[in-house]
């Protein structure tokens, strides 16, 4: 693979960097002070929708999608170093640019799955960002890391489907912008091939039936730009069997494909992630005196320092690998390095953000710097997307049959 960006990569690059720079991050503070007015801490402050409009003025809009007729059409190696740079101030630029979870991978699933009256009605409002959405898949009661356990249930009667089921952590569902659930249960709950019995159903907020209960907390926050994490019941919620998204059986194979993009893309912001915990860690370390010396005179600094430039820079590596072989042999294809960025990336960058912590004193850990939210956004990372240990597990089980 070429390690250079072509050309439309770098112009996007440097216009990303700019509006980072004159936009995003000056707004960091404003976006606070304003929600700190709203009447409900899960409204929209108005600088995000500034934002917004100024980064589809620019045309730095849809960049994650591959498909150029709803998207910008860049491969993912080009939108690689794009995401990175929209994380580094991950509650902001991601939604600025409408390349935020989990509404890029509901926009993915309705573009390759969705019908044209699917995609009329929920795609191109998301696609204009309009409204937003949620992924309702992980449950409280069942162990989630093995998809084949939900016990939602999606019966059909007539011409409707009944859902009924409790999810949790659904991601976006207390931003009142957030509009549809697209849901994974079981139609077939006692059919054979334990892949063919779960299906994916479209289903309006308002729709009877459906509560959102509560928002779930993730190390203390409650993670207000990203729509928070929700815990939401189906009753008996009824809608249209023409909602229902491909076919009865094939809830497993879209979550999958929704799935390998979806951990690219949270690898790709991570590294964004760490190189603000560089700057941070730098900037901390010329401007503090300990004694008698400026922190950047230690030497368990220096190490610290070092060591975080040599991990991103393995990582950048190998992230742009893996996108390199999806654009080349498809997802399947690339299976083994998705998983392997999914382990590496969310593990290294959190201990990278740890030593920025600890340089920061009682100040890293405080509201005053970003670090401790971007702590508790890499290590829920370790969960989210599947387990490591399932990625693990899958990861060692292709190395032996080598072997075998």
């Amino acid at each position: 693979m070429d390690f250079a960006y072509d050309a439309r990569t770098e112009e996007l690059r440097a216009r990303l960097l700019a509006f980072m720079d004159e936009y995003v991050y000056p707004a960091e503070q404003t976006a606070h002070e304003q929600r700190a007015r709203l009447a409900s801490p899960w409204d929209t402050p108005q600088v995000v929708e500034d934002l917004k409009a100024e980064a589809r003025r620019q045309g730095l809009w849809n960049l994650f999608l591959p498909d150029a007729e709803h998207g910008a059409g860049l491969t993912n190696l080009q939108y690689a170093p794009l995401a990175e740079i929209t994380g580094r101030s991950p509650q902001l630029a991601p939604t600025a640019t409408n390349c935020a979870a989990p509404d890029t991978g509901n926009m993915e699933v309705l573009a390759q799955f969705a019908d044209e009256a699917q995609r009329k009605q929920w795609l191109e409002p998301l696609l204009a960002g309009e409204i937003r959405s949620a992924f309702a898949m992980t449950e409280p009661d069942v162990a989630s890391s093995d998809a084949t356990n939900i016990t939602t249930h999606i019966e059909r009667e007539g011409d409707e489907y009944v859902v009924t089921g409790r999810k949790w952590y659904i991601s976006g569902a207390m931003n009142p912008d957030c509009k549809i659930f697209i849901v994974m249960g079981k139609t077939d709950p006692d059919g054979a091939d334990i892949r063919r019995q779960q299906s994916m159903v479209l289903v309006p907020r308002d729709t009877p039936g459906v509560t959102v209960n509560r928002a779930m907390q993730v190390f203390g926050y409650e993670d207000h730009y990203h729509g928070g994490h929700a815990e939401v019941t189906f009753d008996h919620a009824r809608v249209p069997v023409s909602n229902l998204i491909g076919e009865e059986g094939s809830g497993f194979a879209i979550a999958q494909a929704r799935l390998g993009p979806g951990r690219i893309h949270h690898c790709m912001r991570l590294i964004g992630m760490a190189e603000r915990a560089i700057e941070l860690m730098c900037r901390r370390a010329v401007s503090r005196e300990a004694f008698g010396k400026a922190l950047a005179q230690q030497g368990v600094v220096h190490n610290w320092i070092a060591d975080a430039r040599v991990t991103v820079e393995q990582l950048r590596l190998l992230v742009l690998k893996t996108a390199w072989l999806m654009d080349t042999v498809g997802n399947r294809g690339a299976h083994t390095e998705i998983q392997a960025i999914k382990i590496a990336t969310p593990r290294a960058v959190v201990d990278i953000i740890d030593r920025a912590i600890q340089l920061h004193g009682a100040g890293g850990v405080s509201q005053d710097f970003p670090l401790a939210e971007l702590y508790a956004g890499a290590r829920t990372l370790m969960i989210a997307d599947g387990p490591d240990e399932v990625h693990q597990r899958s990861l060692a089980r292709r190395e032996i049959k080598k072997y075998l």
